[in-house]
């Protein structure tokens, strides 16, 4: 079999000499003949604490590849951790995957195993994978632990979103409040709930980008051990077949990653991952394939942030592959997996364990739960709004626009008890794009008004540029597009203006007349609130950085480059 890696190792020269010599640390003396050299891309960092137990899981990945005769290779990379890097971890999803890309190229690699868990790590590894396109696959770091607190199962995430609401409604005391942390987070892995982590390690098996029935299993569970040893082993058998992304990741792979994303009322954030995806393949997705493709779609799953339950339910509940079961004719059938195999010929049997936690075809949560697209003057390139974690009742709607031109602005005023607002106003917030923040933060989700949480209301509609977390929930308008800071409509928008949600007929639009608001200009508020970076990645991703329609990828990475290195290094 020849290897990629022999151009490294195989020849009697210099080079190959320095190659062979300083890699010779302990590994067996066949380890440069014939053995296919895996990397372990491994996000595993201390700072990023959803992923901090994938070097155990790398161990098991380890075990595997030497089983199979491979040799297995660690090689750190990027990790961005959700919860503490600011502005936004969504500023470095490109970097860490131009990053990761780059050392996947450079090295004398055959085959690489994806590890990552917290919500930018596996959309970042696939991006890298998909451009460089050798052998890959990945094992998802899995949830974490159902916490509980006074006899109550904690969300994490979505609990933090409703409890923190509580608090400011003064329903919930600080003091209980701050109690409920310690309770929160239970073991390793990352959200429990169906938040962009959970999302986007169950896409990463519908894709086919894992070994079937991986993906979910909780992080603290030895299954996941297993898992990791038996995908060790399967990198090695993908290197001998020549299986690459661009052979499992193609237009079917991603119809069954909207059918999957719909069926599990998944978070918004997968549209901006599985677009930048998909551009790196060359792969034709749009916006409008979301909801061409999902939304008759039923919503078959009830977990936070949509419906009850967590992840460690889904997983006892059957996982996966007893929701994909529900829609199998709506997938796919020659869409392949990591395997060689379809994904569709994993499903039968896969049977539902509780019927509680994953509904029937025949009895849904919901009948239509897909991501619904939207259109009109205030979205020309589309904006996106989850329905299923919405209120029903704010899917068709018409109020007064309250608009904040930057977060800064929406925490000075939002709880001012002279605020001209009202159960039916609309909540704009605007210059929080792929260039405005930058990077695209979670601040989508607005806080509501203190003085109207007091007054009992839990939701209203809110309109936004940005996005919000996969674990948040509410009557939230996502991804305007274009943005304000790229000179969109919201830039436009003022206090005073109506605004009318259609979401049945898929309607985003301000009652300003076309040639009025193309004559406004913005709030000078607005644009001195934007991103102005003058040097390094903020400084680049601002200039080159596409919108939210899209995927929000820098536009000289959309595409691939392929694998080949052309020159040595001595």
């Amino acid at each position: 079999m020849s290897l990629r890696s022999d151009a490294w190792y195989g020849g009697q020269d210099r080079n190959s000499y320095i190659h062979r010599a300083w890699m010779r640390r302990g590994v067996p003396n066949d380890a440069f003949t014939g053995r296919p050299q895996i990397a372990i891309a491994n996000t595993a960092s201390d700072l990023t604490p959803c992923n901090s137990h994938l070097d155990e899981v790398a161990d098991s990945v380890r075990q595997g590849i030497w089983d199979a005769g491979g040799v297995p290779l660690n090689l750190p990379v990027v990790s961005l951790g959700e919860t503490n890097v600011r502005p936004t971890a969504m500023l470095w999803r490109n970097m860490a995957a131009m990053a990761t890309e780059e050392m996947l190229r450079a090295n004398p690699i055959d085959g690489v195993v994806l590890l990552g868990g917290c919500d930018k790590t596996i959309p970042s590894l696939l991006m890298a994978a998909a451009s460089v396109d050798l052998p890959a696959v990945v094992v998802p770091g899995g949830p974490m632990l159902t916490g509980t607190f006074r006899g109550t199962p904690l969300g994490c995430g979505t609990d933090v979103w409703r409890l923190s609401e509580e608090v400011r409604a003064g329903t919930l005391s600080a003091e209980a409040f701050l109690d409920s942390e310690s309770s929160m987070i239970r073991s390793r892995g990352h959200c429990n709930t169906m938040g962009t982590a959970s999302t986007m390690g169950l896409l990463a098996e519908a894709l086919g980008t894992t070994l079937p029935g991986t993906a979910g299993t909780p992080a603290a569970d030895s299954r996941l051990l297993a898992r990791a040893h038996e995908t060790g082993r399967l990198v090695v058998d993908m290197v001998a077949a020549g299986r690459r992304p661009s052979e499992v990741l193609t237009a079917g792979s991603f119809r069954n990653a909207i059918v999957a994303l719909a069926a599990l009322g998944g978070s918004t954030n997968a549209v901006v991952h599985l677009l930048a995806i998909a551009g790196r393949l060359g792969v034709p997705l749009s916006l409008e394939d979301f909801d061409r493709i999902g939304s008759d779609v039923p919503l078959l799953v009830d977990l936070q942030p949509a419906g009850t339950y967590l992840m460690e339910d889904l997983f006892r509940a059957g996982g996966l592959q007893a929701v994909l079961a529900q829609v199998a004719d709506l997938l796919d059938p020659d869409a392949l997996t990591v395997t060689g195999r379809p994904l569709v010929s994993y499903l039968d049997p896969a049977d539902i364990w509780d019927p509680a936690v994953i509904h029937t075809r025949a009895e849904p949560l919901q009948p239509h739960a897909g991501i619904a697209v939207l259109r009109g003057n205030l979205a020309p390139n589309g904006a996106i709004i989850k329905p299923a974690a919405a209120s029903a009742h704010l899917l068709t709607h018409r109020g007064r626009a309250l608009v904040f031109d930057s977060v800064e602005d929406l925490h000075a005023r939002i709880d001012d008890p002279a605020l001209d607002v009202d159960a039916d106003s609309v909540l704009v917030l605007r210059g929080c794009g792929p260039r405005g923040y930058p990077g695209m933060p979670e601040v989508a989700n607005l806080p509501l008004p203190a003085k109207l949480l007091r007054a009992g209301v839990r939701d209203m509609v809110r309109v936004c540029d940005g996005r919000m977390s996969g674990t948040a929930y509410g009557t939230v308008v996502l991804h305007v597009a274009p943005e304000a800071a790229a000179g969109g409509p919201l830039a436009k928008v003022r206090t005073g203006d109506w605004v009318t949600l259609d979401v049945p007929g898929r309607l985003l639009a301000v009652d300003v007349p076309a040639e009025e608001l193309a004559a406004r200009a913005p709030s000078p508020a607005m644009p001195a609130a934007l991103a102005q970076p003058r040097r390094g990645w903020e400084q680049l991703y601002v200039r080159t950085v596409t919108g939210a329609d899209t995927g929000a990828d820098l536009d000289f990475l959309v595409g691939a480059s392929g694998n080949a290195v052309a020159r040595e290094s001595h």
